[in-house]
């Protein structure tokens, strides 16, 4: 998994990996309990504004099962033309 932008920003690191072979919901699930953290308040939000890149193709079922060697893009909104 990769973070872009303010995703980067909000979860501290550039990428990370983590165990596959469940939906994307589940995954943001975990990481927005993160943000519950005192040192990452804003990851949630970035989160429920971000697009996503599964193996760099838009995804927009949330329901897609993610597997070992996907690469998951975060994507907060950009500002600038």
């Amino acid at each position: 998994m990769r973070y872009f932008g303010a995703a980067r920003a909000a979860s501290g690191v550039d990428e990370e990996r983590l165990p596959a072979d469940r939906e994307l919901v589940s995954l943001l699930d975990e990481l927005r309990g993160r943000a519950a953290a005192p040192d990452m308040p804003v990851l949630a939000r970035v989160l429920d504004r971000s697009s996503f890149l599964l193996n760099e193709v838009a995804l927009q079922d949330h329901a897609t099962v993610l597997n070992d060697d996907d690469v998951l893009d975060i994507l907060p909104p950009f500002a600038g033309g």
